[in-house]
């Protein structure tokens, strides 16, 4: 009878027990979520996307990415925050569509250019010395043909990616403390990283269902 009631204390207690554990983790994930959304919501992402994955059209998507990002220099220094910034990118998108699609023309391809402001998802992706987590982002997007290649991704707001004036943002003037550990100490939230990247997924490929 005592072993019984024992063995129903401890049973209780490691319920008790794990049902505290499993409640801190969310409350470290969700709070690691939130700076995560934070992050996404300062930061403007440049994004190439190749006609397709062959030799050649690798190559052009660099020579584009390269006119892009020569066109775009400086375009965003006196931005002080994501907003200022995709507006500022607004502006000069005829003339940054412009300078790609004569790109491609030079380098002997007859592909449109079609480049945009827009809202896409990313996994989790490095760059230079910053990790950023998965989920949307505002980006500006230069979709080279058909658009069915590898792509290649920076950040030009900070302007990480692009050449700037010595007052220009960086990712210390746009990010909290806690959140610039986060993109440049990923290997503190390697496990957290993950999670976002499954949780985000989902929730895409949900509102992509039910849109």
């Amino acid at each position: 009878m005592k072993t019984n009631i024992r063995m129903s204390l401890f049973s209780k207690l490691i319920r008790a027990v794990s049902a505290a554990l499993i409640l801190s983790l969310m409350v470290s994930f969700c709070g690691f979520s939130g700076k995560c959304t934070q992050i996404r919501e300062r930061v403007l992402r440049l994004h190439v996307i190749a006609n397709s994955d062959n030799k050649q059209d690798q190559h052009l998507k660099l020579k584009v990415r390269d006119t892009v990002i020569e066109t775009a220099a400086n375009l965003f220094d006196t931005a002080k925050n994501e907003k200022e910034a995709a507006e500022q990118a607004g502006l000069r998108m005829a003339e940054i569509q412009a300078a790609a699609q004569q790109r491609v023309y030079d380098e002997g391809y007859d592909y449109s250019v079609k480049a945009e402001l827009c809202e896409m998802y990313f996994t989790t992706r490095r760059y230079e010395n910053i990790t950023l987590p998965a989920g949307m982002y505002e980006a500006v997007r230069i979709r080279i043909g058909e658009g069915k290649g590898k792509n290649w991704w920076c950040v030009v707001f900070p302007p990480i990616c692009l050449s700037a004036a010595s007052e220009a943002a960086e990712i210390s003037d746009v990010l909290e403390p806690e959140q610039e550990e986060i993109v440049t100490q990923p290997q503190k939230y390697e496990v957290r990283f993950k999670i976002v990247e499954v949780f985000e997924d989902i929730k895409g490929k949900l509102n992509t269902w039910f849109s």
